[in-house]
């Protein structure tokens, strides 16, 4: 009975149907809406693992970058500290041996040390190199051979003329000088090893009697050349200084203002 009682289905019922024009526009809709969600949850990854990324690198950056800038400051400072020390040290001014009897030999007084760092515009500071219209030879080192025959006085000879003042007792000057034995030639003190002038009172008894009477009357710009007996180099019984007649080969550079007497 129960049998009769249901029907068959008839052709055209609901499980075989098409879906109608709203029901398809439904579905697309939320096939639409379930793509708009998945690309904002992929958007929202990608933005997520970026910011992963930016966080990790600042990181990095804040642990890595001091330590670098650390040792390109401590390279700088070896390398200068290296250089610093590569350079070799200007030795003070030297003059010739001591003069016997406690008179100091060609060398500033102690007091009037020479002072190269001093600039040339200060009037206190003779020039340390030729300037202006000094002969450009005076640039050079002379070379400085030994003399010939008996030296009995002194023999002052012009290498080169200046044009400049002339040296007068008592000033202070400037001057490059070799010294050599004038019987052998061989140098025993020269200012060009120490790479700056010397600097001197003249006629004072600050330096040989050679140079205080050798030397006044020199125009600065001149080289000049002094063959000083034993009598007035350094004596008969030099000590530790050089023995017998001397050769200098002098140039003057420059006078101190308002030193003359």
């Amino acid at each position: 009975m129960s049998d009769r009682v249901q029907s068959p289905e008839q052709p055209g019922s609901t499980s075989q149907r098409r879906p109608t024009k709203q029901e398809r526009r439904a579905a697309a809709e939320a096939a639409a809406a379930q793509a708009s969600a998945t690309r904002v949850r992929r958007q929202r990854l990608a933005g997520g693992i970026a910011g992963v990324v930016l966080v990790g690198v600042a990181f990095a950056a804040l642990i890595v970058l001091p330590d670098v800038f650390e040792r390109r400051a401590e390279s700088n400072a070896a390398r200068a500290a290296s250089e610093q020390s590569a350079s070799p040290e200007q030795p003070a001014g030297t003059p010739p041996a001591e003069q016997p009897g406690g008179t100091p030999p060609p060398s500033a007084p102690a007091g009037d040390a020479p002072n190269p760092a001093a600039p040339s515009g200060d009037p206190e500071a003779p020039p340390d190199r030729p300037t202006g219209d000094f002969d450009p030879r005076l640039a050079e080192r002379p070379a400085v051979e030994k003399g010939s025959g008996a030296l009995t006085k002194l023999v002052v000879t012009p290498l080169i003329q200046g044009t400049g003042p002339a040296v007068q007792r008592g000033q202070t000057i400037a001057v490059n000088y070799v010294g050599v034995s004038f019987e052998t030639g061989k140098e025993f003190d020269a200012s060009w090893n120490r790479g700056e002038p010397f600097q001197t009172q003249i006629g004072v008894g600050a330096v040989l009697p050679g140079w205080d009477q050798g030397l006044v009357g020199i125009k600065v710009g001149s080289r000049v050349r002094l063959d000083i007996p034993t009598e007035l180099a350094y004596g008969p019984d030099p000590g530790n200084n050089p023995a017998g007649p001397l050769r200098f080969v002098v140039d003057v550079l420059g006078i101190k203002p308002e030193t003359g007497q």
